[in-house]
């Protein structure tokens, strides 16, 4: 197979975190005989810095004319002013809206060999395996009137929550989809006992179960499933939520793999089975930032980025054991007590983001032999 990826490293970390997640693409590339062309976009503060923009028309189209795309990290200190037009965020953000990247796949996987590493006692860990749906375009982040003014009661700013009916039953059919090949339960999350939008939520997620019915749905509000995440993680099979919501508990979700290096993530424009199909290129990225404060210092975790290439195989190409080379390669360097330095312990063989790369590399070398 040829495979054609975009790659976007963009900014603080993100370039060191994808330079290590290529070097494994091409390892597996090379590994089964496949074809890959790459190219590579500016997107964010570098490409601010470049061309004034957060996404120039040329990474755009680099995008619409590849198979999928790996992403980095966009921002950092020396584009954060509240006063600034354009925000490195606005590079990905738009991407999502341009290739209607509705749906963002963040699977929560505790490794037994990680187990330490967690705040989290070691009998909360055991058996957590999830997947957290996030509803990507919509909401929050992206709805009208989106702005700022001042007037002479003073400064003021709105942002709009907004969800079509549309919206909510295509995330809601990628979430039942997903479990149908799990555990069979959906836990939708939602803020229903005071939003007219959660409200909706809860009615189209009930009436989408309805033709799913080996599959067991729950509805919860987003503060209790943030209590959960930590009471009980275990309890959860696929989580769906709205845009802002997804956001936070994913994040949250990272303390149960001791950090957020280690969840990598997947934004589609369909569903799981619809994406090796689709004319347009999914996204797959870590879900950490750039973490411009250890940035150049070559101690930030790529195994998210490196498990997002996974991802990009299974769900783009529908190469799954390709898919499972990598994370077979990941879990066997994480239980010869390799680590980078938000993971380390006593007990740990402490190494940089290269050589984490080249440790995962090499396990996925071996297996030609």
């Amino acid at each position: 197979m040829k495979l054609n990826v975009a790659i976007l490293p963009g900014d603080g970390v993100g370039p060191e975190v994808t330079a290590e997640a290529e070097k494994v693409l091409h390892s597996v590339v090379s590994r089964f005989g496949h074809k890959l062309d790459t190219s590579i976009g500016l997107i964010g503060g570098s490409a601010i810095d470049e061309t004034g923009t957060a996404l120039p028309e040329n990474t755009l189209n680099i995008c619409r004319n590849s198979d999928a795309i790996l992403f980095g990290a966009v921002g950092g200190p020396k584009w954060d002013s509240a006063s600034s037009s354009i925000r490195p965020e606005d590079g990905i953000l738009a991407i999502r809206k341009e290739l209607g990247l509705f749906a963002n796949i963040r699977p929560v996987k505790a490794y037994n060999s990680l187990i330490h590493s967690s705040p989290l006692k070691e009998d909360r860990l055991s058996g957590v395996d999830m997947v957290i749906v996030r509803e990507l375009t919509g909401g929050l982040y992206f709805a009208q009137p989106k702005k700022r003014w001042a007037d002479e009661s003073g400064r003021q700013a709105v942002d709009t929550l907004l969800y079509s009916e549309n919206e909510i039953f295509r995330i809601m059919k990628v979430a039942f989809e997903l479990a149908s090949t799990r555990k069979l339960k959906v836990t939708s999350v939602d803020k229903f006992n005071v939003l007219e939008t959660g409200r909706l939520w809860r009615e189209i997620a009930t009436e989408v179960s309805s033709d799913y019915p080996d599959i067991d749905l729950e509805h919860m509000l987003v503060d209790n499933a943030a209590m959960q995440l930590v009471r009980a993680p275990a309890k959860f099979d696929v989580i769906v939520s709205e845009n802002t919501f997804g956001d936070i508990l994913s994040d949250e979700a990272s303390v149960l793999t001791g950090s957020m290096g280690m969840l990598p993530s997947a934004s589609l424009s369909g569903s799981i089975s619809e994406s090796a199909a689709s004319s347009k290129a999914s996204l797959y990225e870590p879900i950490h930032g750039s973490a411009p404060d250890i940035q150049g210092k070559g101690v930030a975790n790529p195994i998210a980025a490196i498990l997002s290439v996974a991802m990009m195989l299974r769900y783009s190409f529908d190469l799954r054991e390709e898919a499972e080379v990598i994370e077979l390669a990941v879990q066997d360097t994480l239980d010869s007590q390799y680590r980078t330095p938000d993971l380390a312990t006593d007990k740990s063989i402490v190494v940089s983001t290269s050589e984490m790369g080249l440790q995962i590399t090499n396990r996925i070398n071996k297996t030609t032999n």
